[in-house]
C-alpha cells in the first residue's frame, strides 16, 4: 500500500502545500510513490471563499499585480524556487485592476492544475468533494479521517489542515441578539462571509443597523446596492427603490484606510532595522514571556517611523529641517520622547509626522452636534483619505505599509500576539479599493449609506434594535434588522467545523485567543503539554502563525510561502522514512 497524505481544504492554501510538495519531491521523495486525498465539498484551487460561483459584483481586494501563488528569491525557505505568473500576467490584465472574484477563482483553479501536473508520476491526486468530519488514530500509527455520507474513513499516514476561513457558533452577545429576533420578529445576522448571507430579509427602504466597517461592509454595500439594480453614474448613484438603508458603525466608526493607488520607486526602506530577528530571538528567550502592548509594540512603532522617515527624508529633503544621516542617528540612539522631540523639530509640517494613534482611532475625542454634521464630517473624512493614498507626494504612506510587511513577517514566530495587532495592521494596510470608497460617498450623499460613528452600542429594547455612539451624543438610531458585518473569530473552541472540535477535545490547544496551537517551524500541531504530533499538521488564519492577507505580494518574502515550504519538506521527509521502514 502506497503512503497516503489527506489534506483538508483545497483552497488557495491547500494548493500551495501541494506546489511545494511538487518543488521539494524530486529532492526528498522521489520514486516512492504517494497517494494525496483532497477533503473540500468546494472546487480544488478556489476553495469556498474564491469559488467562481459568486457575484461578479465582488472585486478582489488587491491590485492584480500584487497577487502571486508562485515563489521567487527573496523567499527564505529550503525548498526550490518555482516561478510563475502573478494573476495580472496570467490573465493578461492591467496590473492595477482589482479584479473580480470569479477571475481570481479561475487563477486559482489553473494554479491548481499546474501544482498537480508537476508532481512525479507515482503520486496521484483524489479529490473527495464533501467535508471532514473528524481524525482518530493513535500518535505513532495511520490515522483515519472520517468524511460526511461516508461509513469507513480514509487512511492517511499524515494529515494537514488547510481549512481556511472557519464558520463559528454564536458567542454570548450574539446568542443573545439572536434570541431577542427571534421573540419579536426582526432580522439579526450574525458574523459571516457575506457572499453566503442570505440578505432577503433586508427589506427595500428599511433601516438597517451594521456593526462593522471593513472589507464584510463592502461586500454588503455592493450586494444591497448594485446588487439590487442601482447603478453609478459618475459620482453619483441612481437608487434602483430596492434598497435598505444601512446605518453603519464600528469600534473605530471610519472604514479601513483606502488602498494605496501609486507605485513605488527608488530606494526602499532598508528593513527590518528596529523590529528583526535578534528582537524576536530576545523576546522568545524571556523566561518570563512578553507582553505585546509593553515589551514588542514600542519597537513596532520605531520600525515603522523609521520607515516612514526614511522615505521622507531620502525623496522629500525639501518637507525637512536637518540631514537625514543627523535625523537617522538621534532616531536609532533616542527613546520614545527623544523621538517625538526630535521628529518635531526636523519635520515642520505636521501632515508630515507618522502618528500611529491619529491613524488607527480618527475619531477619538470628536463630537458632532447632529447627524447630519457627521455625515458631512465623515464623507469629508473619506475624501481626505483618498486624496492621500493616491498621491505620490504622499508616498511614506507606502513605506509605512512596506513596514507593516516586514514587521508582520517578524511577528509570525512570536505566535499569537492577541488580536489587537491583526485589527490595526487589517485597518493601515487591507483596506478597500479606492472606488469603493468613491462608492461609498455616493451612497452617502444618496442617503443609501449612513454613518453612525465610533464605539457604537447596539441594545435590544421595546421590540427593536437601537444604536448609539459618542461620536454623535444624543442621536439614536432604531431598526428591525441587524448586521454583523465581519468574519466570524478564528476560534477553535467555537469553531462549528466538527473537525476542529473533535482535535480540541482530544487535546489539542488554542491559545487564549482561540488559535489552534502548532510548531512554528513545520506546523505540526500541538498538544497541552506542548508536544507536536508526529502525523498532524495545521496551516491557516485559525492558527497562532497565521500570516498577512489571503495571497502574497511578489518579491515581499512570501510567510506563507515559507510555512507551505517548511510543512510540505517535513511531510515528504516523514513520508520517505515511512516508505524506507516498510521496505526494510
Amino acid at each position: 500500500m502506497k503512503p497516503s497524505l489527506v489534506i483538508v481544504g483545497a483552497g488557495p492554501r491547500g494548493t500551495g502545500l501541494i506546489e511545494r510538495i511538487a518543488a521539494n519531491a524530486p529532492e526528498l521523495y522521489a520514486g516512492s510513490g504517494l497517494d494525496i486525498h483532497l477533503v473540500d465539498p468546494y472546487p480544488p484551487g478556489a476553495g469556498r471563499i474564491w469559488r467562481e460561483a459568486q457575484s461578479p459584483l465582488l472585486w478582489m481586494n488587491s491590485h492584480a499585480e500584487d497577487v502571486t501563488m508562485f515563489t521567487d528569491e527573496t523567499v527564505v525557505m529550503d525548498g526550490p524556487v518555482r516561478p510563475g505568473p502573478t494573476l495580472h500576467e496570467w490573465a493578461a490584465i492591467d496590473g492595477r485592476t482589482f479584479a473580480d472574484r470569479q477571475l481570481q477563482g479561475a487563477y486559482l483553479s489553473w494554479v491548481h492544475e499546474q501544482a498537480v501536473a508537476a508532481l512525479p508520476p507515482d503520486v496521484t491526486v483524489h479529490h473527495h468533494p464533501c467535508r471532514a468530519l473528524r481524525v482518530s488514530g493513535p500518535r505513532e500509527g495511520r490515522q483515519q479521517v472520517w468524511l460526511e455520507g461516508r461509513p469507513r474513513p480514509l487512511l492517511a499516514d499524515l494529515v494537514v489542515l488547510t481549512i481556511g476561513h472557519l464558520d463559528a457558533e454564536l458567542d454570548e452577545e450574539q446568542g443573545e441578539l439572536a434570541t431577542y429576533a427571534h421573540a419579536h420578529d426582526l432580522v439579526h445576522l450574525p458574523p459571516d462571509f457575506t457572499a453566503d448571507s442570505d440578505l432577503s430579509s433586508l427589506a427595500p427602504g428599511e433601516p438597517v443597523l451594521v456593526r462593522g466597517f471593513g472589507l464584510a461592509f463592502v461586500d454588503l454595500m455592493v450586494l444591497l446596492t448594485e446588487g439590487r439594480g442601482g447603478r453609478y453614474d459618475g459620482d453619483t448613484y441612481l437608487p434602483s427603490g430596492r434598497e435598505p438603508v444601512l446605518y453603519v458603525g464600528s469600534r473605530r466608526g471610519v472604514p479601513y484606510h483606502s488602498k494605496i493607488g501609486y507605485d513605488w520607486t527608488g530606494e526602499r526602506p532598508p528593513l527590518p532595522r528596529f523590529f528583526g530577528p535578534a528582537e524576536v530571538d530576545a523576546l522568545l528567550a524571556r523566561p518570563e514571556g512578553f507582553d505585546f502592548r509593553r515589551d514588542v509594540w514600542p519597537s513596532i512603532q520605531k520600525e515603522l517611523g523609521f520607515a516612514h522617515y526614511h522615505r521622507l527624508f531620502t525623496v522629500h529633503p525639501e518637507r525637512t529641517a536637518i540631514a537625514w544621516t543627523d535625523f537617522e542617528e538621534k532616531y536609532a540612539a533616542g527613546e520614545a520622547a527623544e523621538r517625538e522631540a526630535l521628529v518635531t523639530s526636523a519635520v515642520p509640517d505636521p501632515a508630515d509626522r507618522l502618528d500611529l494613534a491619529a491613524l488607527d482611532r480618527p475619531l477619538d475625542g470628536a463630537r458632532y452636534a447632529s447627524h447630519e454634521e457627521f455625515q458631512d464630517g465623515l464623507r469629508a473624512y473619506v475624501e481626505g483619505d483618498l486624496r492621500r493614498r493616491h498621491d505620490p507626494g504622499n508616498s511614506p504612506d507606502l513605506a509605512v505599509f512596506l513596514g507593516l510587511l516586514s514587521v508582520y513577517g517578524q511577528l509570525i514566530r512570536l505566535g499569537d500576539v492577541g488580536p489587537w495587532w491583526h485589527g490595526f495592521f487589517s485597518h493601515l494596510a487591507s483596506g478597500p479599493p479606492g472606488p469603493r470608497l468613491r462608492q461609498m460617498l455616493a451612497l452617502s450623499r444618496a442617503g443609501v449609506v449612513r454613518f453612525v460613528g465610533a464605539d457604537m452600542a447596539v441594545v435590544a429594547e421595546d421590540g427593536v434594535f437601537r444604536a448609539s455612539s459618542a461620536t454623535v451624543p444624543g442621536e439614536t438610531i432604531e431598526a428591525r434588522a441587524l448586521v454583523e458585518a465581519r468574519l466570524p473569530e478564528p476560534t477553535v473552541g467555537r469553531a462549528l467545523d466538527p473537525l476542529l472540535r473533535e482535535l480540541h477535545d482530544d487535546g489539542a490547544v488554542e491559545t487564549p485567543e482561540g488559535l489552534l496551537r502548532v510548531d512554528r517551524s513545520d506546523g505540526r500541531i500541538l498538544d497541552r503539554g506542548g508536544r507536536p504530533h508526529p502525523r498532524r499538521f495545521a496551516l491557516g488564519p485559525y492558527t497562532d502563525v497565521r500570516t498577512p492577507g489571503a495571497f502574497t505580494r511578489p518579491r515581499t518574502g512570501g510567510p506563507a510561502f515559507r510555512q507551505n515550504d517548511a510543512t510540505a519538506r517535513a511531510a515528504l521527509v516523514f513520508l520517505r522514512d515511512l516508505a524506507c521502514r516498510a521496505v526494510a
